[in-house]
């Protein structure tokens, strides 16, 4: 029978409030359980023990591997459970120069016989080997049962037993339970793995607690050299007690699981327009969905603090797509009511100002279609590469200023325009600023390079004063979407202009260390056949190929498909963690250090960025749902096993006794029907 040790805290949704309250730990004090003398009691965490943290490099006796020098005494220490996880620790144990012994329910021998390491099927075989260190390394979910199939009586007396899985309060709680009191119990956790760990352990953190070590010297010495295996491989070595490290796990390791399971579900693919942080939610998704879900499974289960951060997520998410949707109600209303309201406002004032009204309203209408154009003669010299591209910069906020540093750097001539007034941050960076469109557009830019959010491009482009420009002129987006301003182009540019979708894949906080090999995508939407306006166009575009930038030609239809799938995805988890308030711990691990990353990256950028992502991208919607439904999908995964775990608790015993009784009576009926008796009646 499972036993329990620690029970999730009451939350306020009441279809989870009942399962908060009982299992593993949450079945443990539900008062409608029969008691029963093998539901042990939970053993109480007394104190917290002040963090430590301690680094290979602080000793200098202490090397990393392979120039280590071997270990002064060899220990000699018997895995049990030799799956993945324990030939990974065996391979570093034996490389040490310890004797390594295995035992598991599978035959890996093998495997063992590879990395030197003596294998035993039998339990009592290995422990009548007499190992010095019995180092666990079960899964989460088998651990007590292995524990309590282990022949205690045939080991030394003092053996050191050591766990390394990912919840500690369990397993300390297990240990002390379960084991003698002359043994000695070390509580640890690698927070790496044969993945994140692959190079090596250095910089990695090794968790422990010494939840009991014997007085005696040989005790308290074997105990540091067990601790100097992890520390000799250069591990960052944190003594913290089990409830501090259940505590801060929940929020780094179960979360970094937890979203690692969902993207999976997503089935998320590279694509030729990986982001950087596309890329690392690749990485995250590579390295948690090679763990089982088992351990998935046990972080939840066995982690008291885990529960409350599935609801937090799922409150994270459901604020996040209602502020979506809030946001988009209230276009659709302005769009509804405005042009209703419009139209009332003029049909009134029509019966009131008679023809007069209608030569007025006749008059604007003309007005806005034909804007007169100012014929300024045909483009003189020739554009090439060599030259001094002029570039007027429509927007000049964080981005505009991000691009303007290196057109300037470059030596092209680089105007600016921007409601605000940013003549101190042009002045600065080498830029002629504008605060009036028409002094700007009156310079006769080459290149009209539109800078502005998303939500407002259309109302700038619109304002544009068109006729002071030259004919011909190149006008180039850099928008995150790019379906909507190729079609806001063709609609509103006179048919002379030339247009230029483009979208690099970063900004100032990923870019901040060059463009090298970050993707740069463009799509050549109308460009004249002239040659000058041909190498007009690949004069610009060699601004960012001679960064380094890895070109990308791609349609704007293309290019809203891939990104849906990357770039929204990205920024839609970095705003559902942001809003988590998550923070670095002691023992981040790499994973969670992606998500950390993620955050930092995403919440630089506004929220008018990120809604013009789903407002101006058709397959936005589609991806929304689908991370919706791979949430919803893993929490029916989670309290499906937690529902089959909750009603064997239940149920299991009585169940038990219902089989034994209808055996018993299918059993006394069939004697009976045989009995001479029964002959002599019948």
């Amino acid at each position: 029978m499972i036993t329990h040790h620690c029970l999730h805290p009451s939350l306020s949704k009441p279809s989870l409030s009942f399962l908060s309250s009982s299992s593993p730990p949450f079945l443990q004090h539900l008062s409608f359980l029969p008691t029963s003398p093998s539901i042990t009691k939970p053993v109480l965490v007394h104190s917290v023990k002040p963090l430590h943290v301690k680094c290979s490099s602080t000793n200098p006796t202490s090397q990393s591997h392979p120039d280590h020098a071997p270990p002064i005494s060899t220990l000699k220490i018997a895995i049990i459970g030799f799956g993945n996880y324990g030939q990974f620790l065996a391979k570093t144990l034996v490389s040490q120069g310890h004797i390594v012994l295995a035992q598991s329910r599978s035959d890996y021998s093998h495997v063992a016989k590879k990395l030197g390491v003596s294998f035993f099927l039998n339990p009592h075989d290995l422990c009548e080997q007499h190992p010095e260190v019995i180092l666990l390394s079960t899964s989460i979910i088998s651990t007590e049962q292995v524990l309590r199939s282990l022949p205690l009586q045939r080991l030394k007396r003092s053996t050191l037993f050591v766990d390394v899985l990912s919840v500690k309060e369990f397993a300390r709680n297990l240990l002390l339970d379960s084991l003698p009191p002359d043994f000695d119990i070390i509580c640890s956790h690698p927070m790496f793995g044969p993945q994140s760990a692959k190079q090596s352990w250095k910089d990695l953190f090794f968790v422990y607690e010494k939840v009991r070590i014997g007085n005696e010297f040989s005790r308290v010495q074997r105990c540091e050299q067990f601790l100097g295996i992890f520390q000799s491989e250069g591990c960052k070595m944190v003594e913290m007690s089990c409830q501090e490290h259940d505590k801060l796990a929940a929020g780094s390791q179960f979360m970094t699981h937890t979203v690692g399971r969902v993207l999976d579900m997503l089935g998320l693919e590279s694509t030729p327009i990986n982001t950087k942080g596309y890329e690392t939610l690749l990485d995250l998704v590579e390295n948690t969905c090679r763990d089982s879900f088992d351990l998935y499974y046990g972080l939840f289960l066995y982690n008291k603090s885990a529960l409350e951060m599935v609801e937090r997520l799922d409150l994270a998410f459901d604020a996040l797509r209602n502020e979506l949707f809030g946001r988009l109600h209230h276009v659709v209303r302005k769009q509804l009511f405005d042009n209703g309201e419009k139209v009332k406002s003029v049909h009134d004032s029509s019966y009131q100002n008679g023809a007069a009204s209608a030569f007025s309203s006749n008059a604007l209408r003309y007005q806005d279609v034909t804007i007169p154009y100012e014929f300024k003669g045909k483009i003189s010299g020739s554009v090439d590469d060599n030259s001094k591209l002029k570039v007027a910069i429509v927007g000049f906020g964080n981005f505009g200023q991000f691009l303007a540093k290196t057109l300037a750097r470059q030596g092209r001539s680089v105007l600016a325009y921007s409601r605000t007034d940013y003549r101190d941050a042009a002045q600065k960076l080498g830029v002629s600023f504008f605060s009036d469109a028409n002094d700007l557009c009156e310079e006769h830019p080459e290149v009209i390079l539109l800078c502005t959010s998303i939500l407002s491009t259309e109302k700038v482009l619109k304002s544009m004063p068109f006729q002071r420009l030259k004919r011909s002129t190149l006008f180039v987006d850099v928008l995150s979407v790019k379906e909507f301003p190729r079609n806001l182009f063709l609609q509103h540019l006179p048919p002379e202009f030339d247009i230029l979708c483009t979208h690099p894949m970063f900004g100032p906080e990923s870019g901040k260390n060059g463009w090298n090999e970050l993707p740069f995508v463009f799509d050549k939407v109308r460009i004249g056949n002239d040659e000058r306006r041909v190498a007009r166009c690949n004069s610009f575009l060699d601004i960012f190929a001679r960064e380094g930038c890895r070109m990308v030609e791609m349609t704007c239809a293309e290019h809203d498909w891939h990104a849906a799938g990357s770039q929204f995805i990205t920024h839609t988890m970095g705003r559902v963690l942001e809003k988590l308030q998550l923070e670095s711990t002691p023992i981040n691990t790499k994973g969670y250090e992606t998500l950390l990353k993620l955050v930092e990256n995403t919440a630089g950028d506004s929220f008018e960025l990120y809604y013009g992502l789903f407002m101006y991208n058709v397959n936005a919607m589609e991806q929304l749902e689908r991370m919706d439904f791979a949430f919803e999908s893993l929490k029916k995964q989670l309290f499906g096993r937690l529902h089959g775990v909750l009603r064997k608790e239940l149920f299991g015993d009585s169940e038990k006794l219902e089989v034994l009784q209808e055996k018993s009576v299918r059993k006394n009926g069939a004697a009976l029907s045989s009995s001479p008796e029964s002959v002599k009646i019948s």
